[in-house]
Protein backbone atom coordinates (compact mmCIF):
# COMPACT_ATOMS: atom_id res chain seq x y z
CA UNK A 1 0.00 0.00 0.00
CA UNK A 2 2.95 2.35 0.66
CA UNK A 3 4.01 2.18 -2.98
CA UNK A 4 0.49 3.25 -3.97
CA UNK A 5 0.88 6.34 -1.77
CA UNK A 6 4.28 7.07 -3.28
CA UNK A 7 2.88 6.71 -6.80
CA UNK A 8 0.01 8.96 -5.83
CA UNK A 9 2.49 11.45 -4.46
CA UNK A 10 4.56 11.37 -7.64
CA UNK A 11 1.56 11.99 -9.87
CA UNK A 12 0.44 14.83 -7.63
CA UNK A 13 3.91 16.41 -7.65
CA UNK A 14 4.09 16.19 -11.44
CA UNK A 15 0.69 17.89 -11.74
CA UNK A 16 1.73 20.63 -9.32
CA UNK A 17 5.06 21.16 -11.07
CA UNK A 18 3.37 21.45 -14.45
CA UNK A 19 0.71 23.81 -13.03
CA UNK A 20 3.58 25.98 -11.75
CA UNK A 21 5.06 25.81 -15.27
CA UNK A 22 8.37 24.46 -14.02
CA UNK A 23 10.55 21.90 -15.72
CA UNK A 24 12.01 19.10 -13.64
CA UNK A 25 15.41 20.81 -13.93
CA UNK A 26 13.99 24.15 -12.71
CA UNK A 27 12.37 22.43 -9.74
CA UNK A 28 15.66 20.68 -8.97
CA UNK A 29 17.46 24.04 -9.01
CA UNK A 30 14.81 25.64 -6.78
CA UNK A 31 14.86 22.81 -4.21
CA UNK A 32 18.49 21.76 -4.19
CA UNK A 33 17.33 18.19 -4.87
CA UNK A 34 18.87 16.39 -7.85
CA UNK A 35 16.97 16.16 -11.11
CA UNK A 36 17.20 12.32 -11.29
CA UNK A 37 15.95 11.98 -7.69
CA UNK A 38 12.95 14.24 -8.38
CA UNK A 39 12.22 12.21 -11.52
CA UNK A 40 12.24 8.99 -9.48
CA UNK A 41 9.85 10.54 -6.96
CA UNK A 42 7.47 11.61 -9.72
CA UNK A 43 7.55 8.10 -11.20
CA UNK A 44 6.79 6.55 -7.80
CA UNK A 45 10.16 4.81 -7.51
CA UNK A 46 11.38 6.70 -4.43
CA UNK A 47 9.76 7.78 -1.21
CA UNK A 48 11.20 11.17 -0.27
CA UNK A 49 11.97 12.31 3.26
CA UNK A 50 9.90 14.97 5.01
CA UNK A 51 12.78 17.43 4.44
CA UNK A 52 12.76 16.86 0.69
CA UNK A 53 8.98 17.20 0.61
CA UNK A 54 9.22 20.46 2.53
CA UNK A 55 11.76 21.83 0.01
CA UNK A 56 9.54 20.77 -2.90
CA UNK A 57 6.43 22.25 -1.28
CA UNK A 58 8.20 25.55 -0.74
CA UNK A 59 9.40 25.68 -4.35
CA UNK A 60 5.93 24.82 -5.67
CA UNK A 61 4.21 27.12 -3.14
CA UNK A 62 1.94 24.38 -1.86
CA UNK A 63 1.24 22.96 1.60
CA UNK A 64 3.97 20.67 2.91
CA UNK A 65 1.33 18.96 5.07
CA UNK A 66 -0.59 17.96 1.94
CA UNK A 67 2.54 16.31 0.60
CA UNK A 68 3.13 14.57 3.94
CA UNK A 69 -0.38 13.10 3.79
CA UNK A 70 0.10 11.93 0.21
CA UNK A 71 3.45 10.35 1.15
CA UNK A 72 1.89 8.57 4.13
CA UNK A 73 3.97 10.53 6.65
CA UNK A 74 1.02 12.38 8.15
CA UNK A 75 -2.57 11.36 8.78
CA UNK A 76 -5.29 13.48 7.11
CA UNK A 77 -6.81 14.47 10.47
CA UNK A 78 -3.38 15.52 11.74
CA UNK A 79 -2.94 17.67 8.63
CA UNK A 80 -6.30 19.34 9.19
CA UNK A 81 -5.43 20.02 12.81
CA UNK A 82 -2.04 21.49 11.88
CA UNK A 83 -3.61 23.69 9.23
CA UNK A 84 -6.26 24.89 11.70
CA UNK A 85 -3.52 25.77 14.19
CA UNK A 86 -1.50 27.55 11.51
CA UNK A 87 -4.49 29.67 10.48
CA UNK A 88 -5.15 30.67 14.09
CA UNK A 89 -1.49 31.50 14.73
CA UNK A 90 -1.21 33.52 11.50
CA UNK A 91 -4.35 35.63 12.07
CA UNK A 92 -3.21 39.25 12.44
CA UNK A 93 -6.59 40.39 13.77
CA UNK A 94 -6.14 38.70 17.17
CA UNK A 95 -3.32 39.13 19.66
CA UNK A 96 -1.01 36.42 20.98
CA UNK A 97 -2.96 35.91 24.20
CA UNK A 98 -6.19 35.48 22.24
CA UNK A 99 -4.50 33.01 19.89
CA UNK A 100 -3.28 30.97 22.86
CA UNK A 101 -6.71 30.94 24.49
CA UNK A 102 -8.37 29.96 21.20
CA UNK A 103 -5.91 27.08 20.76
CA UNK A 104 -6.57 25.96 24.31
CA UNK A 105 -10.33 25.92 23.66
CA UNK A 106 -9.75 24.07 20.38
CA UNK A 107 -7.71 21.41 22.21
CA UNK A 108 -10.36 21.00 24.90
CA UNK A 109 -13.06 20.44 22.25
CA UNK A 110 -10.84 17.90 20.48
CA UNK A 111 -10.21 16.03 23.75
CA UNK A 112 -13.94 16.11 24.52
CA UNK A 113 -14.57 14.51 21.11
CA UNK A 114 -11.95 11.80 21.63
CA UNK A 115 -8.99 13.25 19.75
CA UNK A 116 -5.61 13.80 21.35
CA UNK A 117 -3.92 17.13 20.65
CA UNK A 118 -1.09 17.13 18.13
CA UNK A 119 2.48 17.00 19.50
CA UNK A 120 2.94 20.70 18.63
CA UNK A 121 -0.13 21.46 20.72
CA UNK A 122 1.89 20.87 23.89
CA UNK A 123 3.96 23.98 23.19
CA UNK A 124 0.78 25.91 22.39
CA UNK A 125 -0.78 24.65 25.63
CA UNK A 126 2.18 25.92 27.66
CA UNK A 127 1.78 29.38 26.17
CA UNK A 128 -1.97 29.17 26.66
CA UNK A 129 -1.63 28.18 30.32
CA UNK A 130 0.61 31.20 30.90
CA UNK A 131 -2.16 33.43 29.60
CA UNK A 132 -5.08 31.52 31.10
CA UNK A 133 -5.25 33.76 34.16
CA UNK A 134 -5.66 36.79 31.92
CA UNK A 135 -8.36 35.01 29.92
CA UNK A 136 -10.21 33.96 33.05
CA UNK A 137 -10.15 37.51 34.32
CA UNK A 138 -11.49 38.75 31.01
CA UNK A 139 -14.22 36.08 30.98
CA UNK A 140 -15.24 37.08 34.51
CA UNK A 141 -15.47 40.72 33.49
CA UNK A 142 -18.40 40.04 31.19
CA UNK A 143 -16.50 39.05 28.04
CA UNK A 144 -18.25 36.39 26.02
CA UNK A 145 -16.83 32.88 26.13
CA UNK A 146 -16.56 30.77 22.99
CA UNK A 147 -19.79 28.93 22.13
CA UNK A 148 -20.04 25.67 24.02
CA UNK A 149 -17.56 26.68 26.72
CA UNK A 150 -18.21 27.65 30.29
CA UNK A 151 -16.44 30.75 31.51
CA UNK A 152 -18.05 30.76 34.93
CA UNK A 153 -21.19 32.53 36.09
CA UNK A 154 -22.28 35.44 33.97
CA UNK A 155 -22.00 38.66 35.89
CA UNK A 156 -23.50 41.76 34.39
CA UNK A 157 -21.04 44.63 34.40
CA UNK A 158 -21.82 48.31 34.56
CA UNK A 159 -23.15 50.82 37.06
CA UNK A 160 -26.51 49.04 37.47
CA UNK A 161 -24.99 45.58 37.94
CA UNK A 162 -25.29 45.53 41.72
CA UNK A 163 -28.81 46.93 41.69
CA UNK A 164 -30.02 44.35 39.13
CA UNK A 165 -28.21 41.46 40.79
CA UNK A 166 -29.77 42.12 44.21
CA UNK A 167 -33.11 43.51 43.05
CA UNK A 168 -36.08 41.48 44.21
CA UNK A 169 -39.09 42.27 41.99
CA UNK A 170 -41.48 41.02 44.71
CA UNK A 171 -40.37 43.32 47.51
Amino acid sequence: MASLNVGNLGEYLREQRRAAQLSLRQLADATGVSNPYLSQIERGLRKPSADVLQQVAKALRISAETLYVRAGILDEREREELETRAVILADPSINERQKSVLLQIYDSFRRENGYAPAPDAEADAEVASDTKAGADAEAGSGAEAAPGTHAGPHVQAGPDADAKEHHDPHS
